[in-house]
C-alpha cells in the first residue's frame, strides 16, 4: 500500500486479504517520513524500531489464524501522537524545554487504548509549546511546516499532527483541543479533525493546559476514519473525573445514512468581513452543497460570538496558570543552575524563564493577573459569566430552532506565512474565532476540507466546521459524511 492512500477500512481489507502486511505498511510509512519530514518537522520523535517490532506482533497473531477484526479495530494502522500526550516510552516533552527530558511512566488512557486495539505508534508529532498557539511555530524544537506549501504555517497547536496526515506520513494523527488546536490545522492541512463534546475522551496522561477546555481528538484524512478512532478512544476512565460515565458511542454502523430533515444553521458571522474574501467563496459553496443535499439552511444570529476569544483567553490563561505552577524546577521541569549563595527564590525565577518559551510565559501572566485578588470578579469571574451566556446561545439554536448542526468556517484564513504573526498576538488569538466556542460550551465540532485557494506556492486548503449540540458526534459525523461524500474535496495528500 502507498503510505498517501492508507484508511484504518483500507488497512483492514489488506491484512485480512492478505494483500499487505502490517510490518510492510508500518516500513512504507517510515520511509516516507524519512523522506519529507527533514523539510516538514512532524515529528518530534520516530520509534521506528518499536513500530516495527509491533507490527511484526500483529502479523504473527494473523498468521496464526486471528483476523484483523479480532485483533483490534485499529489492527496495522499506523499513528502519529501530540507531544503532549503521554506515553511509556520515549520522551514526553510538550515541545517545551521545561519536559525535554520526561519519561512518562505510563501512557494516555486514549494511547493505550489504541496501542490495545492494535494500532502501531510511529512517533510523537511537534506542536505550540503546551499546546499555547495556532501555527506550530512556539516549539522550542522548531517551527512545522505546511506540507501544501513550506512556507506558510500548518496552524496550532496539533501542527506536527495534521501536518503528518496532511503529508502522508500516517492515516491516524492525535490532538488535543482547547481552543481549535485539533480543527484549526487540519482545516490548514486538508484533513479531518473532530474535537469530541466534552468528557467523551480520557483526559488521562494528557498534560493539561486548561482542564476545563481541553479534549483530546482525531486527525484523519476521512471521516469514516475520524468515527473508527473516536470509538476506539472514547468511554468512560476511572482515571479522569471529569470523563463521563457512559461507553463509547457507536458510530460507524450508520455512518453512511444520511440525515433526513437535516436543519443547518449558519450564523451571519460566518460571511463577516473579517473572513478573508476567498474563505468566504469556499464557505458560500460548501452551503450550496449542503442545500442540494436537501438542507434547510438557517440564518442565525450568535449573539455573544464578539465575546468568546476574550472569554476564552481570560479562562484558558487563567487554567494556565494554575496548572503550570507546578514546573518550578523543584517538584517538576527543567531545574536551572544557580550559585551557592542564591536565595531559593532565585531558583524558582531562573526554572520557570529558562524553561518557558515566551508565549507560555505571556499566557501564565496573563491567567495570574485574571486571578489576583480584586481582579478576578472583574476578570475570570466575568468570562465565566460570558461562557455561560456564549453556552446558552448554542442551546437555544438546538433546542429551540431545532437545528441539527451549526456551519462556519473554521478559520478566517487559510495557512499564513510562518512568521507573519509574530509580535501581534492579538493577531494569532483570532485564528480562533470560529472554534473557541465549541470549547466553552463543551460541545462536538468536526473540521472538513472544503476546497483550496491559490498561493504563490501551489494551492491551499480551506476547511469548514460543524458543531452539534452535546454527545451528537453519531450525527455530526453522518452530517459531515454527507457533505464529504458531495463535495470529493478531502482525502488529498500535499507531498
Amino acid at each position: 500500500m502507498n503510505p498517501e492512500d492508507i484508511t484504518v477500512a483500507g488497512v483492514r481489507t489488506a491484512l485480512a486479504s492478505g494483500s499487505s502486511t502490517a510490518e510492510a505498511i508500518t516500513r512504507a510509512c517510515l520511509d516516507r517520513i524519512a523522506a519529507h519530514d527533514d523539510t516538514i518537522h512532524a515529528f518530534l520523535a520516530v520509534f521506528a524500531d518499536r513500530a516495527i517490532e509491533r507490527a511484526g506482533a500483529v502479523d504473527a497473531r494473523i498468521a496464526g489464524g486471528e483476523s484483523p477484526e479480532s485483533i483490534g479495530a485499529m489492527a496495522g494502522v499506523p499513528v502519529a501522537i501530540k507531544d503532549n500526550i503521554c506515553l511509556d516510552h520515549g520522551r514526553t516533552t510538550a515541545a517545551s524545554v521545561m519536559l525535554e527530558a520526561y519519561e512518562s511512566p505510563f501512557s494516555a488512557t486514549a494511547a493505550a487504548r489504541l496501542e490495545d486495539a492494535g494500532a502501531i505508534i510511529l512517533g510523537k508529532t511537534n506542536l505550540d509549546e503546551f499546546g499555547m498557539g495556532s501555527s506550530c511555530e512556539y516549539s522550542a524544537f522548531g517551527a512545522t511546516r505546511n506540507p501544501w506549501d513550506i512556507s506558510r504555517t500548518p496552524g496550532g497547536s496539533s501542527g506536527g499532527s495534521a501536518a503528518a496526515v496532511a503529508a502522508g506520513f500516517v492515516p491516524v494523527a492525535i490532538g488535543s483541543d482547547t481552543g481549535g488546536s485539533v480543527r484549526q490545522p487540519a482545516a490548514m492541512c486538508g484533513c479531518v479533525g473532530l474535537k469530541p463534546s466534552y468528557g467523551t475522551v480520557s483526559r488521562h496522561g494528557l498534560i493539561a493546559y486548561a482542564s476545563s477546555l481541553d479534549q483530546i481528538g482525531p486527525m484523519t484524512r476521512t471521516v469514516e476514519d475520524a468515527a473508527a478512532v473516536l470509538e476506539v478512544i472514547a468511554g468512560a476512565d476511572a482515571d479522569d473525573a471529569t470523563c463521563l460515565d457512559r461507553p463509547a458511542p457507536k458510530l460507524t454502523h450508520d455512518l453512511h445514512e444520511p440525515v433526513e430533515g437535516l436543519k443547518i444553521a449558519v450564523p451571519r458571522q460566518a460571511q463577516a468581513d473579517a473572513v478573508d474574501p476567498m474563505v468566504r467563496l469556499i464557505f458560500g459553496m460548501s452551503c450550496k452543497v449542503f442545500a442540494e443535499l436537501g438542507a434547510e439552511l438557517m440564518e442565525v444570529e450568535l449573539d455573544h460570538a464578539e465575546l468568546a476569544i476574550p472569554a476564552y483567553y481570560t479562562i484558558a490563561c487563567a487554567e494556565a496558570s494554575t496548572n503550570l505552577a507546578r514546573y518550578d524546577g523543584i517538584r517538576f521541569g527543567r531545574r536551572a543552575e544557580i550559585g551557592p549563595n542564591d536565595p531559593l527564590e532565585e531558583l524558582y525565577i531562573r526554572s520557570r524563564s529558562e524553561g518557558f518559551g515566551p508565549e507560555v510565559r505571556r499566557r501564565i501572566m496573563l491567567g495570574t493577573h485574571a486571578l489576583r485578588a480584586g481582579f478576578a470578579d472583574k476578570l475570570y469571574e466575568r468570562a465565566m459569566r460570558a461562557r455561560r451566556v456564549i453556552k446558552a446561545d448554542y442551546d437555544a439554536i438546538f433546542r429551540v430552532m431545532q437545528a441539527d448542526a451549526v456551519l462556519t468556517p473554521t478559520a478566517p484564513g487559510p495557512a499564513f506565512e510562518l512568521g507573519s504573526r509574530a509580535g501581534a498576538p492579538t493577531d494569532l488569538y483570532l485564528e480562533d474565532t470560529f472554534t473557541v466556542g465549541a470549547n466553552l460550551a463543551g460541545l462536538p465540532a468536526i473540521s472538513l476540507s472544503a476546497g483550496f485557494v491559490p498561493s504563490e506556492g501551489g494551492s491551499l486548503p480551506v476547511g469548514i466546521q460543524l458543531t452539534g449540540h452535546t454527545h451528537s458526534e453519531a450525527k455530526l459525523l453522518r452530517i459531515a459524511a454527507m457533505f464529504e461524500r458531495a463535495s470529493s474535496v478531502g482525502g488529498r495528500v500535499a507531498v
